[in-house]
């Protein structure tokens, strides 16, 4: 099935039209007309060729919102007309410890886990095309039902990459009401984890290196905002936190954040940045029990939670809505933080490409 996309051919060059096939639907399949797609920093790195292993041509987009137009035989949990997403993954091993427990994107098999895009299919093939298109056609194991009302569905796009990065540390860390959180980083993902923290019932603290997103923050849904570059703000709440989840994709001295952590409290880092944060005081940990850990996106279950828990509690991104031709210009934006919070493509404006 040929569908229209946008690629990017090269990484010196800029996206441009693509035209893909995709598979007709097997027998445990859902072919999926795509709404809208989110517009995730790493569809940048990957176009601009900035991480090894890409492969050209590449056509990105990870959060996709859609409509199914056809399933396969054995697929009883989608019909035609359902409002589905998908995520950062379309398959894995299925046999491995992480998938059997639910935590495929921790996928222990030869290739880990199957990425929307930029990702070698099962058994070897071609690179898998991503969300930057018309249609796709996915595993029904990979697709999840989304619950929010029409209006909002480009807005929900985001909570497959942004939303389900920040929920599934706050989940796996047992974030509880009343419990003191603290979101470093108020941009794609941190806007999402202060309104995501708030909804658990969390008192929740926002970090920022800018006087002038405090008030941005306050709205989102945090109770406090600190400077971090305050010392005396900082020092305020030293021992205090139960929880930091540090979405800062940039390297930065971590020792100012961990000795806000209570006795046993833990920093979980989201964020890669492109050089090595500088290294750790151990006794700043050792001495309070404190850990610094690190986590991925969420497994399929838990992806679905999100998104059941987000419909629940009226949670969407905050979204800048672009046309497919203007991907270039937004990802030059997104170089300099210029968004409030996540671009999404109107894939209508596919049609109109040449």
């Amino acid at each position: 099935m040929q569908t229209k996309a946008y690629a990017a051919h090269a990484s010196s060059s800029p996206l441009a039209p693509f035209s893909l096939d995709r598979r007709e639907p097997g027998a445990d399949d859902v072919a999926i007309d795509i709404l809208y797609c989110g517009v995730c920093h790493s569809d940048l790195h990957a176009a601009r060729g900035e991480w090894p292993g890409m492969r050209f041509p590449m056509v990105p987009g990870h959060e996709i919102v859609g409509r199914v137009t056809a399933v396969g035989d054995e697929v009883t949990a989608f019909k035609p007309g359902d409002i589905v997403g998908v995520g950062c993954m379309v398959d894995s091993c299925g046999e491995c410890p992480s998938c059997e427990e639910g935590d495929e994107q921790y996928c222990e098999g030869e290739h880990g886990f199957i990425q929307t895009y930029n990702g070698a299919m099962k058994g070897g093939g071609e690179n898998t095309f991503g969300g930057y298109s018309g249609s796709i056609v996915v595993k029904d194991s990979f697709v999840l039902k989304i619950r929010h009302k029409e209006a909002d569905l480009a807005a929900v796009a985001p909570l497959l990459c942004a939303g389900i990065t920040t929920y599934s540390p706050l989940r796996h860390w047992g974030i509880m009401p009343g419990e003191k959180v603290g979101i470093v980083g108020i941009g794609g993902l941190g806007h999402m984890g202060i309104k995501l923290a708030h909804a658990m019932g969390a008192h929740v603290v926002a970090f920022t290196t800018s006087p002038s997103k405090r008030e941005a923050a306050l709205a989102l849904g945090a109770d406090e905002v600190v400077v971090s570059r305050d010392p005396a703000e900082m020092a305020a709440h030293a021992g205090t936190f139960d929880f930091i989840l540090n979405t800062v994709a940039a390297s930065h001295n971590l020792d100012a954040f961990t000795a806000l952590l209570k006795r046993d409290g833990t920093m979980t880092l989201v964020g890669v940045p492109s050089e090595p944060h500088p290294s750790p005081n151990v006794a700043n940990l050792i001495f309070s029990r404190r850990a610094i850990a690190g986590s991925l996106i969420g497994g399929i279950r838990e992806t679905q939670e999100m998104l059941d828990f987000c419909a629940d509690h009226g949670i969407v991104a905050d979204i800048e809505m672009i046309s497919m031709q203007d991907i270039d210009a937004a990802f030059d934006r997104m170089l300099k933080s210029d968004v409030k919070y996540r671009f999404v493509i109107d894939m209508e404006t596919l049609k109109q490409a040449a």
